[in-house]
């Protein structure tokens, strides 16, 4: 079936594809917004944003019913209760694994903005280097002081609460003023303030929680309860803040239960002429024709898109001339730390709870320091004291032992580093035409590990954060590195990177698919290495950069 026209076609609601519908409305285009899933109102549908523990049927926690239906989220803290309906089906979307690789997805309006961390840096030109330096994949086709005016543009309309460090490696943005560190982080950040050259540093995280109001938007009420949907408006998600701007134009037209299953390609005018579309419910297929073609379904769904369009042309599909379509999928890895008892401080207490971490940026192979691998790590991290919770191990009886309960307990520090995924062409997704999922459709297939530099950067992972805890008095000090798997982060990158040669890469320094320049793809497929740094910012930045440099490339009629 033929559907309407439109300028843009925006294919994923999540942060990429909701800064994509804000930044190209704003600018006079007609949008349509595709989502394969479900409607999420604001407010109206966050459903559980306001519940107790005690209002749960299993006081938040996973059924045997729902560990069987989920055989993928089940592997981490994303299968519970609370937030459930904002995790894909496992069953009616499965993938292939070559070997492991959790992948965490979110199909409704506004995606993973919904459940995401919030944690928002800039990379610095320490990582838009780092690829030609190290002779490692290829060079990135953008530095620092190109994206540095869309860090700022994304940071003031999405709200980022920082602190002004002047650090080389993490820069420094439009911050609104930071989330305090509680007594014992402030303690240890002093502490370690005089050790290791200054060159560790705690800080607080910088985070897409509003500490000031935006219009519409409440400051944040310190319940950390993001993942179950904001009320306030308080942290940064396309429902809280692209959508209602993209709304306000009159120009966007939002699509849910709508399953982008084809870029349609003209191969004689070498341009995208529209999306085909699959009806999640009725299965009614309808093709939708515009100017511009942004696909931002997130990194791994951009890229089974790509694969399935333009196969007449090149069997690999749009994007595959360079023969790098699908490789070099990265995450970052994390999971392994230290953690230890904070004594002193036995008289205080925290304010609500915050729902940023502390933060060590990254220190390692920088300023001459050289390590037997390449790149390096930050901390996410916190204290806080142990509750009644602490007892359930115990199987304490008696009144004293009741008061004992009543009371906090231990200070305690833990931090998890996150370390950066080197590109490897062999990490790499492909179509497996052999399993389908609920809309008789082939699914992707996964082959992704980590290598030996990882696994050189985890021993530091773990014995520097031991060391620091140690060195700042922290007591009863131990190391951990629990298993780990690519995915895990969900924070995956790469199989659509950018580049300079259209012989190495499949987009351009603008994010265009060489081969087709009116298709844009600027969610984490893009990503050409992946630094340490949460990425979700640099998504933002150069969705904002790319459409901007679609519209004026509309205007001069080059598209």
């Amino acid at each position: 079936m033929q559907g309407s026209s439109y300028d843009a076609i925006v294919v994923g609601s999540g942060i990429s594809g909701g800064w994509a519908a804000k930044e190209l409305t704003e600018k006079g285009l007609r949008v349509l917004l595709l989502e394969r899933g479900r409607n999420v109102e604001h407010i109206k549908d966050y459903v559980n944003a306001t519940k107790g523990p005690w209002e749960y049927p299993h006081r938040g926690g996973r059924t045997q019913e729902m560990v069987r239906r989920y055989p993928v989220l089940k592997r981490d803290f994303p299968l519970n209760e609370k937030n459930l309906d904002f995790w894909a089906s496992d069953e009616d979307s499965p993938y292939t694994e070559v070997k492991r690789f959790d992948w965490f997805r979110g199909y409704q309006v506004g995606g993973r903005s919904l459940m995401w961390g919030r944690c928002s840096f800039r990379l610095s030109d320490i990582d838009f280097e780092a690829n030609l330096k190290d002779g490692i994949a290829a060079d990135w086709p953008i530095r620092y002081a190109e994206i540095a005016p869309w860090y700022s543009h994304a940071e003031r309309f999405a709200g980022i609460a920082g602190s002004k460090e002047g650090l080389e490696q993490l820069p420094d943005g439009e911050f609104q003023p930071p989330m305090a560190l509680n007594c014992a982080e402030a303690l240890i950040a002093s502490r370690l303030t005089n050790l290791f050259d200054g060159k560790r540093r705690l800080i607080s995280s910088r985070t897409a929680n509003l500490t000031q109001p935006l219009p519409g938007r409440g400051s944040c009420q310190y319940r950390d309860a993001c993942w179950l949907g904001c009320p306030y408006g308080a942290y940064f998600s396309t429902q809280s803040a692209t959508l209602p701007a993209a709304m306000r134009t009159g120009r966007l037209t939002l699509r849910p239960f709508a399953i982008a299953s084809e870029v349609i390609y003209d191969r004689d005018r070498k341009r995208a002429t529209g999306v085909r579309v699959l009806d999640a419910i009725s299965n009614e297929t309808t093709d939708y024709t515009a100017k511009v073609v942004f696909l931002c379904a997130s990194t791994l769904n951009s890229t089974w898109l790509l694969m399935r369009s333009a196969t007449d042309v090149w069997p690999g599909g749009l994007g595959s001339s360079s023969g790098e379509l699908g490789h070099n999928l990265m995450d970052h890895h994390f999971r392994v730390g230290a953690a230890g008892r904070v004594d002193g401080l036995e008289d205080k207490y925290f304010y609500g709870r915050r729902p940023n971490p502390s933060y060590i940026p990254r220190y390692r192979n920088l300023g001459g320091d050289k390590r037997p691998y390449l790149r390096g790590f930050g901390y996410e991290g916190g204290a806080s004291r142990e509750g009644w919770s602490r007892a359930v191990a115990e199987l304490g009886v008696g009144g004293a032992f009741k008061d004992e309960m009543a009371e906090p307990g231990r200070w305690t520090f833990g931090a998890t580093a996150f370390g950066e995924m080197l590109p490897n062409h062999a990490n790499k997704v492909t179509l497996d035409e052999t399993k389908k999922d609920k809309w008789g459709l082939p699914v992707l297939k996964i082959d992704c590990a980590i290598g030996e530099n990882e696994r050189l950067m985890r021993k530091d992972m773990a014995a520097d954060m031991g060391e620091m805890l140690t060195a700042v008095g922290v007591k009863d000090v131990h190391t951990f590195d629990d298993e780990y798997y690519p995915g895990m982060g969900i924070h995956e990158m790469g199989t659509a990177r950018m580049g300079r040669d259209p012989k190495t890469s499949v987009l351009n320094r603008w994010n265009q698919v060489w081969d087709a320049p009116n298709v844009f793809v600027t969610d984490g497929s893009c990503m050409v290495s992946t630094a340490c740094q949460n990425p979700s910012l640099t998504y933002m930045a150069l969705t904002a950069r790319a459409a901007d440099h679609a519209v004026n490339e509309l205007n001069r009629r080059s598209l």
